[in-house]
């Protein structure tokens, strides 16, 4: 997919929802319907492969005023389809799948972008043109429910 068509949360979640295959009349059209579709939906659109999903001139993103809940959107819904648990803990029915979003910059600098997608609840790393993004889990799950659990 391409920035341009992720201007706003309406068009985020066009995208999202056609690259992920959501049955028409599934969809919440809400950032949470977002993080919930894309969890639900990896294994019914990969077989249990897992998925990754490509925003080509994700440049166009820095500065709109959804990039933060964008991102967070996005890393909350590769944690949960990544992981063995469920939010409160417990092992999860299905398999866990991988799930990954790749932003492709083609002018701005990863800490130009990264600055742009700072938040309290993320950790968000640079290490030389490559950023990495995901959620703060002393925010996220403080108690040592919704982490794994010892086995």
């Amino acid at each position: 997919m391409h920035a341009r068509d992720l201007r706003d949360g309406a068009g985020v979640c066009d995208a999202f929802a056609c690259a992920a295959g959501v049955p028409t009349g599934y969809f919440g059209w809400n950032w949470d319907a977002l993080v919930d579709c894309l969890d639900d939906r990896h294994d019914a659109v990969t077989g249990g492969v897992g998925i990754l999903m490509v925003v080509h001139g994700a440049d166009a993103l820095l500065g709109a005023s959804h990039l933060k809940t964008l991102v967070g959107s996005l890393c909350l819904a590769g944690d949960r389809a990544n992981s063995e648990v469920d939010p409160d803990g417990n092992v999860r029915d299905e398999p866990m799948v991988i799930e990954h979003f790749v932003f492709l910059l083609d002018d701005v600098r990863a800490e130009e972008f990264a600055s742009g997608i700072r938040d309290s609840d993320l950790v968000v790393r640079v290490e030389g043109e490559f950023l990495t993004a995901a959620l703060d889990l002393d925010v996220w799950r403080p108690k040592a429910i919704g982490r794994p659990k010892a086995r």
